[in-house]
């Protein structure tokens, strides 16, 4: 499984989303650009050039019409997929860092950091899917975070629950239609680096420095399953068709030693979804994987590290014609 190597970036990747039909893949990093790619051979089409600082999220409506940035210069924009032409922003106290749309595209979530003295706050716009449409300028939901400030957020099936992650490594759940406080609960000892829902959206992944990652139904946010890691995460994600979820994360720069661990353990960790076995890695990248994004079709996955590039990996034939033996790989 030979991955294509993206140099589009000159700083860490931080974002990484496919669209709907999966052949498009959009990037961003810390150098103020989006850059998207043909995702069957990493071709570059083009750039989004106008952020004035680093970006932390990027999404994209199903049609592929509209693409959406949150970043550090306090804003959000709206791009025309095709032409590249910025078509709205909204401006906010602090830097934006989650932009997520719901199952019918018809609102947008999004989370600014909790800084100088401004909280961390969830907001909710009505949004359309028009390049020519008006956007709402103020927004029909806003949280306030509680004592420990939002991570990572996004959206239930049939856009019941808003699920967002904490810095504390706890959970919460929020009414999707009203954004009542349902419940919280804790899940990790460390903050929550990454937040990714099933296919289907009944549940959802999340991994956290303490160096798990735990499935949760989105329903009761009961923990389902738990995958145990020798090295902090920062990324988690469902694999389709397939019974597997992919980990990623390492060591930071300033912990690798030359007294200590001389790897920085920056690979790419496969892990069976059923029996939490992990069952294979994937080296390349030098430097810690900030983000994994799994093809809606299961057929590959991309991998943003902090050291700039992006993996494009297609899974061979082999990927799908193994079979999981629990006798081979967890004797009793």
């Amino acid at each position: 499984m030979r991955p294509i190597l993206l140099k589009g970036h000159e700083r860490p990747l931080t974002q990484l989303k496919y669209n709907k039909e999966g052949d498009l893949l959009f990037t961003t990093a810390r150098d103020k650009v989006v850059n998207v790619y043909y995702s069957h051979n990493g071709e570059r089409l083009g750039t989004y050039v106008g952020h004035q600082g680093a970006l932390w999220d990027v999404e994209v409506d199903p049609t592929s019409t509209i693409l959406i940035t949150g970043a550090a210069d306090n804003s959000i924009k709206l791009w025309e997929v095709r032409t590249g032409r910025c078509i709205h922003t909204w401006d906010f106290p602090t830097a934006v860092k989650v932009v997520k749309l719901n199952e019918d595209a018809n609102m947008l979530l999004a989370v600014t950091e909790e800084r100088m003295g401004n909280l961390g706050t969830l907001y909710v716009f009505p949004f359309v899917i028009d390049t020519s449409a008006k956007h709402a300028e103020e927004p029909i939901i806003k949280i306030v975070s509680p004592d420990s400030k939002f991570t990572k957020a996004g959206w239930s099936y049939l856009n019941k629950y808003i699920i967002a992650g904490h810095a504390d490594g706890s959970v919460s759940q929020y009414d999707g239609k009203t954004g009542e406080f349902l419940k919280n609960v804790a899940v990790h000892d460390k903050e929550i680096t990454d937040l990714q829902f099933a296919p289907d959206r009944t549940y959802f992944i999340t991994a956290s420095k303490d160096k798990t990652a735990r499935i949760l139904d989105t329903k009761n946010l009961k923990i389902m399953k738990t995958y145990v890691a020798d090295a902090p995460l920062n990324t988690a994600a469902i694999t389709p068709k397939k019974d597997y979820v992919i980990l990623g994360g390492g060591q930071e720069a300033r912990d690798v030693t030359t007294t200590g661990s001389r790897q920085g353990k920056f690979e790419a960790r496969f892990y069976h979804k059923i029996f939490e076995d992990e069952i294979g890695r994937l080296k390349g990248h030098f430097g810690p994987l900030n983000h994994i994004a799994v093809h809606p079709d299961g057929t590959g996955f991309a991998s943003g590290g902090e050291d700039g590039y992006v993996r494009l990996h297609h899974f061979d034939k082999s990927y799908f014609d193994f079979l999981y033996d629990v006798e081979r790989i967890r004797p009793e």
